[in-house]
């Protein structure tokens, strides 16, 4: 089983002559040991096409040094690393089952072999504070990296160099600072690259990747009046509608698909990692993939695409039991936590905790289960092909700005209407349609502001109002029957089933207020949306 470490660390980049400064009297540094020498080894493995490089995980399995074996890096966020560590066993031609297991969305089918191997030889020095606790380790790195060739007859390509890295260990932000301050006066700078493997592959990386293919962003509304001259008098400024963009459509929707799909693959790696939300995520992310193809049909050839929304809609549904118990059960153990004690009869709290323990073991299961079926490995196979080739028809070579607007009103008439149909029905589930209605207005706005700017990103805002007071609604058609399930076992235990009574009430209360409070956005709505729309 891995063992999962958080590193921080920073690295900096040296010259051969580089001396490394006197680390005496950093904040609660009491007494610095070493250097210490250790000889590492270290191969890594990834798919022909550098998979796990391009979405800056690191596999690798390193022998020497106090940390041998399997270890898999994930992407930094906020400046550290988490880092999964296996023992090194047997295998050394290919990564275990186990050890790909956490990316394997990232890998999929695709077979992982040896791309480049570093041999280190690392001096490293200890800062030690006077209870005798390691605040922060100093590597000295003299590196030589080997990238293996990628097709028959190339050459293997050999790199060397020399780094120091700093990696925390029971120290603080103030320590790293102090450190960092040291080596850069000494004329170390910070690293080029984001990893020793990154600088090791970066022709190949480069070719694989080229230019980023992101649309550029509007600018943000900073506001500060833009200064007119006589030549651009009564001009609408360029923060007042945004970037109003001749670029061809296609080009601007295949942004957007490549930003989702990569939202998906992030959150398929929250799920295999254990992490909060995870489940939410990918959801989220194969709802935004939907609606831009379903909004974007004038762009996209629907008979490619189509296919592709309903394998998406089937993760979703398979996904959607472990979400909305996970929602209703945190919910409901919030909300016994807000009741006075004389209102909770009985054993309420522990019933609904030894629940969301259940759910949270069977929704996990059950979550990686549908991530490593083979449909969804093929559906992000097929994704990651739409975004290379996407099917365009002629009016993809369209301008952006028209197209999006023309996408923009029709999406905008599905939620008119959907409210029109709400207004005059009493079935639940009219307002449900006029939910998820404004999500796909929403999630198509979204691929909008880039090019139409500010009224559109006006838009956004008001429908994420929407979906959330929609959203409490929903919430309460799972919660409601959940109450009444567990009320009825409680009393067939025996125990007094008072407060689980008062909870659906509660919550029956819950979606009354939310209609009444969306039938009361609406009109404030409407203006937003023909602005955005206009």
């Amino acid at each position: 089983m891995a063992v999962e470490h958080l590193e921080i660390e920073r690295k900096y980049d040296v010259e051969e002559a580089f001396g490394l400064p006197e680390l005496t009297g950093l904040p609660g540094v009491a007494e610095v040991r070493g250097p210490v020498e250790h000889l590492l080894e270290a191969a890594y493995y990834d798919t022909a096409d550098l998979r796990l490089a391009r979405a800056r995980v690191t596999l690798r399995r390193r022998t020497g040094g106090t940390d041998a074996g399997w270890h898999v890096k994930l992407p930094a966020v906020a400046g550290s690393r988490r880092e999964l560590h296996s023992p090194a066993g047997r295998a050394a031609k290919t990564p275990p089952k186990a050890v790909l297991e956490p990316v394997l969305g990232i890998v999929r089918r695709a077979p992982a072999t040896q791309v480049a191997s570093l041999r280190t030889r690392r001096l490293v020095t200890e800062l030690v504070d006077a209870e005798g606790r390691v605040l922060a380790e100093v590597a000295d790195d003299h590196v030589t990296g080997t990238a293996l060739p990628a097709e028959p007859g190339d050459a293997a390509v050999v790199t060397t160099w020399r780094e120091v890295e700093v990696e925390l260990v029971d120290g603080d932000e103030e320590l790293l600072a102090s450190v960092a301050e040291r080596l850069l006066d000494a004329g170390a700078r910070p690293a080029t690259a984001a990893s020793k493997l990154g600088r090791v592959l970066a022709d190949r990386l480069g070719a694989l990747t080229g230019p980023s293919t992101a649309f550029p962003a509007a600018e943000p509304a900073t506001g500060k009046k833009a200064k007119k001259g006589k030549k651009d008098k009564g001009k609408k400024q360029k923060g007042e509608r945004g970037r109003t963009s001749s670029a061809p459509a296609g080009e601007v929707v295949r942004a957007a698909l490549d930003l989702q799909v990569q939202a998906l693959q992030d959150a398929d790696l929250m799920v295999r990692t254990g992490q909060p939300d995870g489940v939410h995520q990918v959801r989220v992310a194969c709802r935004r993939l939907r609606s831009t193809l379903a909004a974007f049909r004038p762009v996209l050839d629907r008979t490619q695409t189509d296919p592709l929304r309903q394998e998406l809609a089937e993760v979703g549904s398979a996904l959607s039991p472990a979400r909305d118990a996970e929602v209703a059960l945190a919910h409901l153990r919030a909300l016994v936590d807000e009741q006075p004690p004389e209102l909770v009869i009985g054993p309420v709290a522990a019933r609904l905790q030894q629940a969301a323990i259940k759910d949270e073991q069977a929704g996990d299961a059950g979550a990686r289960k549908v991530l490593s079926s083979p449909a969804y490995l093929q559906l992000r196979d097929d994704l990651e092909g739409l975004v290379a080739e996407p099917p365009l028809t002629e009016d993809a070579a369209r301008p952006a700005d028209e197209v999006l607007r023309e996408v923009l009103a029709r999406t905008a008439r599905r939620l008119r209407r959907s409210v029109e149909a709400a207004q005059d029905s009493d079935d639940p589930e009219a307002l449900h349609d006029v939910r998820k209605a404004a999500k796909r207005l929403r999630y198509t706005a979204d691929a909008a502001v880039p090019v139409l700017g500010r009224p559109v990103a006006e838009l956004v805002s008001a429908l994420k109002g929407v979906q959330t007071v929609l959203g409490d609604r929903q919430d309460t058609f799972v919660t409601r029957p959940l109450c009444r399930e567990m009320g009825l076992q409680a009393a067939a235990a025996g125990e007094n089933a008072w407060t689980w009574g008062r909870l659906h009430a509660l919550e029956e209360a819950r979606s009354d207020q939310a209609e009444r409070e969306f039938w009361l956005r609406w009109p404030g709505l409407r203006p937003v949306l023909k602005a955005a729309t206009a």
